[in-house]
């Protein structure tokens, strides 16, 4: 198998993953579980490839991915995670052939053990 299931259907792990990848975006470090992050890498460094290309057709298979603005417009994810994606993260790795993100492990959840990491983009 190429993916992990995270006892979830499939639109509940989907929804879960495009979440937690806009967050990623618009936060760049998240705090997950480490099976989470692994699973969150692959999409984040698909994502950036399409941005790099900058591309109309990238940018609208990025849209399929990326949540769009939140309901509330207070709320501090209601920024724009697409333009943010394609004007000033994709930039930052031009030159790197891949690998833009960087999962580090973390001690084990208080209350179920889970163990834990911390995604992020890698800094050049």
């Amino acid at each position: 198998m190429s993916y992990r299931k995270l006892r979830r259907p499939t639109s509940a792990r989907l929804a879960m993953l495009r979440s937690l990848v806009t967050d990623l975006i618009l936060y760049e470090r998240i705090v997950t579980t480490e099976t989470r992050a692994k699973e969150v890498r692959k999409l984040a460094d698909k994502l950036v490839t399409w941005a790099k290309d900058g591309s109309l057709h990238a940018r609208r298979q990025a849209a399929r991915i990326v949540r769009k603005e939140r309901e509330n417009p207070d709320d501090p994810r209601s920024r724009d995670a697409l333009r943010k994606l394609f004007d000033e993260i994709a930039p930052r790795y031009r030159d790197r052939a891949g690998g833009y993100t960087r999962v580090l492990k973390l001690g084990p959840r208080r209350g179920d053990a889970a163990p834990m990491a911390v995604i992020e983009w890698v800094e050049e």
